[in-house]
């Protein structure tokens, strides 16, 4: 199923996440980071699509990892600030408030971060400008991907007691794994299908957690 790019779309989503009752975790020792889950439009069709990165090789942290545009807070910037500037600084797309269209379930990570995804319409977006410092490659995932019946698959965890949730993607020809494939599995159990699905039990590989 496609999912075409529209403002039928853009009600729909939204009225997905108003209905949707978020749970936030207490900070405790977590660093506060967020995510921007950005819909867009596809480059050569009507399809809608997210924006998904590749994080370069020689990075310190999370190297070599699929990752939706996002960092850590800056010092008195609020989760939503903070997921629009590191939209801009990674992809070069600068977006207002007012396209905040939702925001889903907390996510604490094994590396320490609480990560809040933002959800932002971000219209037809037709260029991107990956910064070439922290992202290798920019992507347009279409939302079909991730609506697929193999998505999400899970696997046995080498740590916890919970499995490890992890997403193949066809325009990528790969594997993505949680925390960000947790991420935008809850954002179609959520925002496209209008189900409370909860996914921060999920875990994450021990890869993931560097």
């Amino acid at each position: 199923m496609e999912f075409k790019f529209g403002d039928a779309l853009r009600s729909q989503i939204s009225q997905n996440l108003e209905q949707f009752d978020r749970i936030a975790l207490d900070t405790g020792d977590l660093r506060l980071a967020a995510v921007a889950i950005v819909v867009v439009k596809s480059d050569v069709n009507d399809e809608a699509c997210f924006l998904l990165t590749l994080r370069p090789v020689r990075m310190n942290r999370h190297s070599n990892q699929y990752a939706l545009p996002g960092g850590r807070l800056d010092e008195g910037e609020t989760t939503q600030q903070a997921a629009l500037r590191e939209l801009h600084e990674e992809v070069g797309v600068e977006l207002g408030s007012d396209q905040v269209i939702g925001v889903l379930d907390d996510y604490a990570t094994r590396s320490g971060f609480r990560i809040t995804p933002i959800v932002v319409w971000g219209g037809d977006c037709e260029t991107l400008a990956p910064d070439p410092g922290e992202v290798e490659a920019a992507f347009r995932i279409p939302l079909s991907d991730i609506n697929a019946d193999h998505v999400p698959r899970l696997i046995p965890s080498d740590e916890g007691e919970h499995p490890v949730l992890c997403a193949h993607i066809e325009t990528l020809g790969h594997t993505v794994y949680a925390p960000t494939a947790a991420i935008f599995y809850q954002f179609r159990e959520v925002a496209l299908r209008g189900n409370p699905t909860r996914v921060a039990h999920f875990d994450q590989p021990a890869f993931a957690w560097k």
